[in-house]
């Protein structure tokens, strides 16, 4: 978990810094962190250049950056690597659209640390059987 917040530092969105590791027997297979596509500008900096229509803020939610679970996983496919049998470790819990993602590259175990409010991602890893932890003080908690 310390390599995933250390990757979090590179994230690029002012709203949050997420970071992701895939870790397959103890080795580290690729990493992730929140930011804009590769090439693109950076995510404005608060204030009202933020919001709508100049913004990347839609409803609430960033549209320029991709998650550092995505990230992460792009990174992998990019260099060849398959997912299949890895630890994902994540400095938050997945969205739904992560978890399905996750779920379809074949990672079998998720730690996260911080929440996030999305029940819907625990309910998709509990359907699938995913193993999934959440870290919390140095240990670790069965979520599904």
């Amino acid at each position: 978990m310390q390599i995933a917040h250390l990757v979090k530092t590179r994230a690029t969105c002012p709203r949050r810094q997420v970071g992701a590791v895939i870790v397959r027997d103890k080795r580290i297979v690729a990493t992730g962190y929140n930011g804009a596509p590769s090439g693109l500008s950076h995510c404005p900096t608060g204030g009202p250049e933020n919001d709508w229509p100049n913004g990347c803020m839609r409803a609430g939610h960033c549209i320029r950056s991709l998650h550092a679970e995505q990230n992460c996983l792009l990174q992998a496919a990019k260099i060849g690597v398959a997912c299949e049998g890895t630890t994902m470790y994540v400095t938050c819990q997945p969205c739904n659209a992560c978890a399905k993602m996750l779920l379809n590259a074949g990672v079998t175990k998720v730690i996260y640390e911080g929440d996030y409010p999305d029940e819907f991602s625990l309910e998709l890893f509990r359907e699938a059987n995913l193993e999934v932890f959440r870290f919390v003080e140095d240990r670790v908690e069965v979520v599904a």
